[in-house]
C-alpha cells in the first residue's frame, strides 16, 4: 500500500513529538486483533485512538483481522492513516473451530483463534523490507507474530487482563465449557506473562488492572504501567438540534454496547429480570432500550413493552443524549468502560457497577453512581428518574468531568514516553 501522502510532513510539523534520537518519524509495526475502525464498541475506541495518535507522529504499518463483513467498508479511512496495511478476513465460526488445535498442541485457543499464515508472512516482509524502530502489540495475542523480530523494542497494550476474563466466566457455566474456561485462563495467563517479560512495557488500563496480574505473576520482574482510556468529547457532546428516537411520553433508559459480547448479555438479561420489574412499580412509562449490534438470542428474548433491543444503529448519540439516564450493570466485567465515559461526556447521568465506577475515579461523582445489587441500582434510579432537573444537573456535572480527566492525548502520552525510551 502507499503510505498516505501527508503522513511524514504531519509528523514532522509536530516537531518530531516522540520521535527517534535523531528527530526522524519512526518506523511502528502495529498489530491490532480487530480492523480498529469504525470506533463503535470498547476494545475499537481504544484501539482507532491509539491508530489515529501514533499516525499523527509517526510511519505506521498495521496488521489486523477483519471479523465483520461491515467494516469491509472502512477500509479507505484505516488506509489513510497507515504506509502500509495488511487484513486478514476472519470468519469467527470457522476460527472457534480451528481454535480447537489448541488443545493438541496444548496453547490458549485465543492464539490459533487469531493466527494467519499470511498475516505472518506479511509482518517478515515488511520487517525485512522497512527496518521497524518498534513494535506496538494491542491485545496480547497478536504478540505472537513479533516474537521473531530480533532487536526491535515492543510495547504492548493488554488493556484487561483477558486471562482473568476466563477464570470469571468459568463458574457461570456448567461442565465442559467451565472447564474449557479455566485451561484458557491457565493456558493464556501462561503466554501473556512470556509476552509482558520479553516487552519493553506492558501496559493496563487501570492500576487495578496492573496489581492483578502482579499478583497472578508472582516474583516476575515485569515493566508495567496503566494507560486509562479516553473519550472523544467533542465527537460525543450534546446538540439542541439531535432528534430523540424515543417515543412520546415514554422515559427511556439505555445501555449501550456490542450485545453479542457475554458480559453485557449478562448485565441486561440481570437488570430485566431482576432491577427493571420494581422501577417500572414506580414509574410505568419507563422503557429499558438496548443499543448495539449483533443482539444474541437470549437479548432478543427480551423484547416486549417494557424492552427494546435495537441492534445495530447508525449513530448511538442520540439514544444516550435523550435518555432518563445510562446504566451499566456490568457483574462479569473490570476496567474502565467507554460506554460509560461515552454517556457522560453526552451529559447524562449515569448508575453502574461500583467495579466500573472505580476504575474512573475513587472520589463520589454526581454523575457516575454505583450500585452492586438491585437494591443499589433500584435507589439510585428512583433518584434520578424522580428528579428531571437533579438529574440534568448530574448529567452535566459528568460531562464537566470527563473533559477535566479524560483526553485520549493526556493518556496516551505515556505511550509516547515509552517509546522515546525505546528507541
Amino acid at each position: 500500500m502507499n503510505a498516505a501522502p501527508t503522513l511524514t510532513a504531519f509528523a514532522a510539523s509536530r516537531g518530531g513529538a516522540s520521535a527517534s534520537s535523531d528527530g526522524r518519524p519512526l518506523k511502528i509495526l502495529y498489530l491490532v486483533h480487530r480492523l480498529p475502525y469504525p470506533p463503535n464498541k470498547g476494545d475499537k475506541v481504544r484501539s482507532y485512538h491509539l491508530l489515529k495518535h501514533l499516525a499523527a507522529r509517526h510511519e505506521v504499518h498495521l496488521g489486523t483481522f477483519l471479523d465483520d463483513p461491515d467494516d469491509e467498508q472502512h477500509l479507505p479511512r484505516v488506509r489513510e492513516l497507515c504506509a502500509s496495511l495488511h487484513v486478514a478476513r476472519l470468519n469467527p465460526r470457522t476460527a472457534k473451530l480451528l481454535s480447537l488445535r489448541g488443545l493438541l498442541s496444548g496453547e490458549a485457543l485465543s492464539l490459533p483463534y487469531y493466527r494467519d499464515a499470511g498475516l505472518q508472512a506479511w509482518v517478515d516482509e515488511t520487517a525485512a523490507r522497512v527496518g521497524f524502530d518498534a513494535v506496538v502489540v494491542f491485545s496480547g495475542v497478536m504478540a505472537q507474530y513479533a516474537r521473531g523480530l530480533k532487536g526491535v523494542k515492543t510495547l504492548v497494550d493488554f488493556v484487561d487482563v483477558d486471562s482473568a476474563k476466563w477464570r470469571d466466566y468459568a463458574p457461570e457455566h456448567a461442565w465442559p465449557m467451565s472447564w474449557l474456561y479455566r485451561r484458557e485462563f491457565v493456558k493464556l495467563l501462561g503466554f501473556e506473562q512470556g509476552v509482558a517479560r520479553d516487552a519493553e512495557c506492558s501496559f493496563f488500563v487501570t492500576d487495578n488492572e496492573v496489581a492483578l496480574f502482579r499478583e497472578l505473576s508472582p516474583g516476575q520482574n515485569l515493566r508495567l504501567a496503566a494507560l486509562g482510556n479516553g473519550v472523544d468529547a467533542e465527537v460525543f457532546a450534546p446538540d439542541p438540534a439531535r432528534a430523540s428516537p424515543f417515543a412520546a411520553g415514554e422515559l427511556p433508559l439505555v445501555f449501550t454496547g456490542a450485545m453479542d459480547y457475554w458480559p453485557n448479555v449478562d448485565a441486561v438479561t440481570w437488570f430485566v429480570a431482576d432491577i427493571l420489574p420494581a422501577l417500572r412499580q414506580s414509574f410505568p412509562a419507563l422503557r429499558f432500550h438496548i443499543v448495539g449490534r449483533s443482539p444474541a438470542a437470549a437479548v432478543q428474548a427480551l423484547v416486549g413493552d417494557a424492552v427494546n433491543v435495537t441492534g445495530t444503529v447508525p449513530d448511538v448519540r442520540p439514544y444516550l443524549q435523550h435518555a432518563a439516564a445510562v446504566v451499566a450493570p456490568l457483574r462479569l466485567a473490570r476496567g474502565i468502560q467507554n460506554k460509560v465515559l461515552e454517556a457522560m461526556a453526552m451529559a447524562r447521568p449515569v448508575v453502574a457497577a461500583g467495579t466500573c465506577v472505580k476504575a474512573i475515579t475513587p472520589d463520589a461523582q454526581s454523575g457516575l453512581r454505583p450500585a452492586d445489587d438491585v437494591a443499589d441500582y433500584v435507589e439510585q434510579l428512583t433518584q434520578l428518574l424522580a428528579d428531571a432537573a437533579a438529574a440534568d444537573a448530574a448529567g452535566r456535572s459528568g460531562r464537566d468531568f470527563v473533559l477535566g480527566a479524560y483526553s485520549w492525548d493526556a493518556h496516551l502520552a505515556g505511550l509516547d514516553r515509552h517509546l522515546e525510551a525505546a528507541c
